[in-house]
């Protein structure tokens, strides 16, 4: 009598343990907006093109996708998106982050992922998909600070994370920020358009500052046929990439050149990209 009591108990005990298992699942992980988290995620059926939103745990309780990126720059697309739990590859004290080569911990934590957010001119996007295998899903990010861009590809990955009304709810307030901003620094030009030049990756910028783009030049250096093409432009601005720069873009053509920041920080917010951008326009328009 007494071993079978003893059996009886040890067969509730792993039955107790095994439901407890079920019900948390294997996404167990942590992270929070600075990309410093880290977890293993479960497996979902949804595509980096669109589907089904990100799983359900049981119980009726949402299960938070986990997802990394990159870099900040996708971190922030992530993050305005709704995700909470996001690790980022490439640190922030990286100036030039296509630079980077993903340590093996760094891919580690792609392997355990549920999605993985990436940009195809990362080098070493490869190495992500190969550590990524069959479990994360990969989802190529159009990085682009483009007004338009941005709320096309927030809501694209609020869809896939299935956390849309986040994605929504965050939309709505870049949106007045960003009329708050382009009214000021437009105000500033003296209802100007002034031309500019920008470097490709900084276009978004002249938009911000209601300017006419003349001319775009990189990623490549400026070649002296396009010194002397841009040139005869006569901008009175270069909008160059702080990430990508070559130095003085179009010397001796009196145009200022500004610097843009396109990556955001630690914390993952975009909108600071935009503030600093405004206020480095109107400097160099004249405003205080």
């Amino acid at each position: 009598m007494a071993r079978t009591r003893v059996r009886t108990a040890l067969l509730v005990a792993l039955s107790a343990a095994l439901l407890l298992t079920a019900g948390c699942g294997n996404g167990n992980g942590n992270g929070n907006g600075n990309g410093n988290g880290n977890g293993n995620g479960t497996e979902n059926d949804t595509g980096a093109d669109g589907g089904s939103p990100a799983p359900h745990a049981a119980g009726g309780k949402e299960h938070k996708p986990v997802v990394v990126v990159t870099t900040t720059w996708e971190g922030a697309f992530a993050k305005a998106a709704g995700a909470e739990d996001l690790k980022v590859i490439v640190p922030q004290s990286v100036h030039h982050a296509p630079d980077y080569d993903p340590k093996p911990s760094d891919l580690a934590a792609v392997a355990g992922a549920d999605f993985v957010l990436y940009a195809p001119f990362e080098p070493y996007a490869a190495k992500i998909k190969e550590a990524a295998g069959s479990k994360a899903k990969l989802v190529e990010v159009n990085l682009d600070n483009d007004t338009d861009k941005v709320g096309v590809e927030v809501a694209r990955l609020g869809k896939l994370f299935g956390t849309e009304d986040a994605a929504a709810r965050w939309k709505t307030g870049f949106d007045g920020e960003y009329a708050t901003l382009a009214k000021d620094v437009q105000a500033a030009a003296g209802g100007k358009n002034p031309n500019v030049v920008s470097q490709v990756f900084t276009a978004w910028a002249a938009k911000l500052a209601g300017a006419t783009t003349v001319g775009t030049y990189g990623p490549e250096p400026v070649t002296p046929a396009q010194l002397a093409e841009l040139s005869q432009k006569k901008p009175a601005l270069v909008l160059d990439n702080a990430h990508m720069s070559t130095g003085t873009v179009l010397p001796d053509s009196g145009a200022k050149q500004i610097e843009i920041v396109n990556y955001p920080g630690a914390d993952l917010d975009l909108l600071p990209v935009y503030r600093n951008a405004a206020a480095e326009l109107k400097k160099a328009m004249g405003a205080s």
